[in-house]
């Protein structure tokens, strides 16, 4: 009892949370970077835990990125971190978020037999994800975000059924009305194949946005994404505010 009694002593004082140090020192931080994304690692998953979270391949060792605002830009990080370590994609998840505003969120778990590789692949991700941050546009009216990838892996062929090897396009526009005539306009100007179109009722967590991705020849397809960029940018600024970017625009 006294052991027990000891370790809530030493629990922190919530009636005084400025003591704690936003320089996280717990064995589970890995780090944070823009739209609200913290990356954390669990070195040994408890098994209960684990059965629960019915994973295709439930690896002990597990990296999770997990973002508030966003998805496509952390999903193509996610690829090029599994690209470089050995590690793999077990889950995708976009939730309902964007802070309570029009759009979604991210949570993805990267798996792997030693915590090294998979705190070394959320490392990575975290890098790339500062980076695709500057394809994401947010005002108070809505949000644009855009992705492209010359060759597509296994994280965005899980969140978007992207083709494995095949270069990819992404575009996003909230409101949704200002998604949809964006990738309208993207798809009119270069010969790409619509993979996947997604909409409040299909394929979101019924977010106020429409989402399209697309595969095809390298050229036309960032072609269609700049496309769907120049239109929902001028569309989003006419509701009469200008969008920023938490990184620099890259694409």
């Amino acid at each position: 009892m006294e052991t027990i009694c000891n370790q809530v002593m030493d629990m922190i004082d919530v009636n005084n949370l400025k003591t704690i140090p936003m320089d996280c020192s717990m064995a589970e931080f890995v780090g944070t970077t823009v739209l609200d994304t913290i990356g954390l690692v669990i070195p040994g998953t408890d098994p209960g835990l684990l059965a629960h979270m019915q994973l295709e391949k439930p690896c002990r060792s597990l990296g999770l990125i997990s973002s508030r605002t966003g998805a496509a830009g952390q999903v193509n990080a996610a690829d090029e971190a599994v690209k470089s370590t050995n590690t793999e994609i077990l889950s995708i998840q976009l939730p309902r978020d964007t802070k309570g505003w029009g759009g979604h969120g991210c949570f993805i778990v990267i798996g792997g037999e030693h915590v090294s590789d998979v705190r070394r692949a959320v490392e990575i991700a975290l890098e790339y994800i500062e980076k695709y941050a500057g394809e994401v546009y947010i005002s108070q009216a809505g949000h644009l975000e855009f992705a492209y990838s010359a060759c597509a892996d296994q994280a965005l062929h899980m969140a978007f059924d992207a083709p494995v090897g095949k270069p990819f396009g992404f575009f996003c526009g909230s409101p949704a009305a200002i998604g949809l005539v964006m990738a309208d306009l993207a798809v009119k100007a270069s010969p790409v194949e619509i993979i996947r179109y997604m909409t409040p009722e299909q394929g979101t967590s019924h977010s106020n946005e429409v989402i399209v991705t697309v595969t095809g020849d390298a050229s036309a397809v960032k072609n269609a994404v700049l496309t769907a960029r120049e239109a929902g940018l001028k569309l989003l600024i006419s509701m009469g505010s200008y969008p920023e970017t938490p990184s620099s625009p890259f694409l």
